[in-house]
């Protein structure tokens, strides 16, 4: 990518690094809340749907700062981290794509939710009469069937991340090459005369991959709302 500098460049880079562990790390526990969620009975049930949704509703910058007070290394979770294992969230690209990850959680397990809502109930009790664990039945019936929604929710979690700012910037500030995503460096660019050009060119680049996300979204969307009106 030639028209793109250096600084941008590794706005870039950094955002795609932030994305990519942000969704592969919070895909695991977002299959598995997604499928607490549309298929169990348990009390509680209502405060985890809450929570998981939170911060859709709570300003990026509180959640940021939950996260700062919570994983800092001054704070319980992130002091015991870097005591024990050296590991530090706090101004590091790794905190980032923490706060990356909580921020696009609610809307990967939305997508995944979905898709499990949409699998008929009486395929996966068929398979637990023939003797499968649940565990198994979960494996070899309902994955397969809610792939679509996991790819959805993954890629929507992933653009989502890529375009996170308030609670990224307030967790792990906006240091150039260390921290600085897509959004930062925007933020930085248009503090200083003669960064428009540079602005302008993330812009576009973001709206592109917020296009794109929605787009297969939407063509997700459709397909599970045909399946559940098939029933």
């Amino acid at each position: 990518m030639d028209w793109l500098g250096p600084a941008e460049w590794n706005a870039l880079a950094l955002s795609l690094r932030v994305s990519f562990w942000a969704t592969l790390v919070s895909l695991p526990p977002g299959i598995l809340v997604a499928h607490a969620l549309a298929r169990g009975n348990f009390p509680g049930r209502q405060l985890l749907n809450g929570i998981v949704h939170l911060p859709l509703i709570l300003p990026p910058v509180v959640t940021g700062y939950l996260l700062l007070l919570t994983f800092g290394t001054r704070g319980p979770i992130g002091g015991f981290l870097n005591e024990t294992f050296g590991i530090v969230f706090a101004f590091r690209w790794t905190g980032a794509a923490l706060a990356a990850g909580v921020m696009a959680f609610p809307l990967m397990v939305r997508a995944i939710r979905l898709s499990i809502e949409a699998v008929d109930p009486k395929l996966e009790q068929a398979g637990a009469t023939l003797g499968a664990s649940r565990v198994w039945v979960f494996l070899t019936v309902t994955l397969p069937l809610i792939l679509p929604g996991i790819i959805a929710g993954s890629i929507l979690a992933f653009a989502k991340a890529m375009g996170e700012f308030g609670a990224t910037i307030t967790f792990v500030s906006n240091i150039p090459g260390q921290t600085q995503t897509v959004p930062s460096a925007i933020y930085a660019f248009l503090q200083v005369p003669g960064g428009e050009s540079s602005a302008l060119r993330l812009v576009l680049i973001s709206v592109a991959v917020a296009m794109t996300a929605l787009l297969v979204s939407e063509l997700v969307a459709t397909r599970v709302a045909r399946r559940i009106g098939g029933r």
